[in-house]
């Protein structure tokens, strides 16, 4: 194998077959792509920057809102617990109603029982009463032949009053009493 021997201008070791020239061009190379990753290295510097400018002040928002939004669920679960205490308070008061309107319900029930007896003997007097209905009926009737009988006798008692009336009043002159 050969030995490296070194370039007199830069004083790298020389490969064999590689000229000065290419020695200067991977020199180049190698300064291009160290400028290349400064440039790059710069590049996401900066962008890294205008990311922190987003990225932390959202994680501080995030964060905010997510103590705010912990407050607030445990601020409704509180409320949660006071409504369970308040439902459970007032089912038992209505628990109390609800037999108080089952009984109540039960009286009414035994009154309409009652009633409907009374309706159904109250049915039973009316279909009694259907013959005092006629009977009422002929009564009527008979009242109204009263009346008109009772009408032609003060007719007729009018005009035997007109016939004797003067007479007697002619007959009166000549009486002493």
């Amino acid at each position: 194998m050969a030995h490296p021997t070194s370039d007199s201008d830069t004083g790298a070791p020389q490969e064999p077959g590689q000229t000065p020239d290419t020695l200067q061009d991977d020199a180049t190379d190698s300064q291009a792509n160290a400028f290349a990753m400064d440039r790059l290295s710069q590049a996401f510097e900066n962008s890294a920057r205008r990311w922190e400018l987003i990225v932390y002040p959202s994680l501080f928002a995030f964060i905010i809102l997510a103590a705010y939004g912990f407050y607030l669920v445990f601020s409704l679960a509180k409320d949660v617990h006071y409504l369970a205490i308040s439902v459970d308070s007032n089912m038992t008061v209505l628990a109390s109603n609800m037999q108080s309107i089952s009984d109540n319900m039960g009286q009414i029930s035994s009154n309409v029982r009652t009633m409907a007896v009374g309706v159904d003997s109250m049915a039973r007097d009316v279909s009694v009463l259907e013959p005092m209905l006629t009977t009422m009926q002929g009564m009527d009737q008979s009242m109204q032949s009263m009346t008109y009988t009772t009408a032609n006798m003060r007719d007729d008692l009018g005009l035997m009053n007109r016939n004797i009336g003067r007479p007697m009043h002619f007959i009166n002159t000549f009486m002493p009493w």
